[in-house]
């Protein structure tokens, strides 16, 4: 069954239910905010891009009815503990700290983070390099957690978007921004990026905060939903259509 794009005011009155035809009905959170290459809404409204296909793919494998749902990213995991969604798919890493709170499917994807910079300036993606800088980070991500603790002598801004960061970025307001690596190449290879900016290099792994990979967020106790996720992504991986997506975005191999 495919995803269906629908305006999140549509969907208050939706619910996990068992269809007619016996497909389970989830509503998959994506954070509102414009995350390109991965999610971000077109001129009509429709939202697309690497990961909208991957959801809507899941979805089909694994025969469930999935609407989708936009949320602010700072509360998307309050909506899904609160049972306004059911599985939040966004670009959400694995970690520690989130374990505590949800439950997560296997990992769908898996890329490093790094520094983008402007092309003048001589920096790189360690404390030393960026002391005295201002490193720009989106609100509530494993990236204002690394920046806070590994960059104690940069000065921090944050920001409710990345899209702003790469912005402040290209107009010298800000010297550096860390984000994932694939969304950073996508910015940098964008008519603006590549009037500024270069991606520095990958920060030094720290698994705690950045994690062992993006998966699928949901409730802890919600097994029936994890299991259905995690078959969706396993078929998907094996019968190609993983692979095929993933080559219409992506140069390299994000599957981790």
């Amino acid at each position: 069954m495919k995803l269906k794009n629908v305006l999140a005011s549509g969907l208050a009155a939706a619910a996990l239910i068992a269809g007619t035809a016996g497909a389970m009905e989830l509503k998959i959170g994506v954070a509102a905010e414009p995350y390109p290459p991965f999610s971000s809404p077109n001129s009509s409204g429709e939202w697309e891009g690497w990961e909208i296909e991957i959801m809507d793919a899941v979805c089909a494998a694994a025969e469930l009815d999935c609407v989708l749902t936009p949320v602010a990213w700072d509360g998307i995991i309050p909506s899904l503990t609160g049972k306004q969604i059911d599985v939040i798919m966004s670009s959400m890493s694995i970690t520690e700290e989130r374990q505590k709170t949800i439950d997560f499917s296997d990992p769908y994807y898996n890329t490093p983070a790094v520094i983008v910079a402007d092309k003048s300036l001589d920096v790189e993606p360690t404390p030393e390099s960026l002391a005295g800088k201002i490193v720009g980070v989106q609100a509530s991500t494993i990236h204002q957690t690394y920046a806070q603790k590994y960059f104690p002598d940069s000065e921090i801004r944050v920001y409710q978007t990345q899209d702003e960061a790469n912005q402040d970025v290209f107009s010298g307001r800000i010297d550096a921004t860390q984000a994932d690596s694939i969304a950073m190449a996508d910015f940098v290879e964008s008519e603006t990026g590549a009037a500024c900016c270069e991606i520095k290099g990958s920060v030094a792994h720290d698994e705690a905060i950045l994690g062992s990979g993006v998966g699928a967020g949901i409730r802890k106790g919600d097994d029936e939903i994890r299991d259905a996720i995690n078959k969706g992504i396993a078929a998907i991986k094996e019968d190609g259509t993983y692979d095929e997506i993933t080559a219409k975005y992506f140069s390299v191999d994000i599957s981790g």
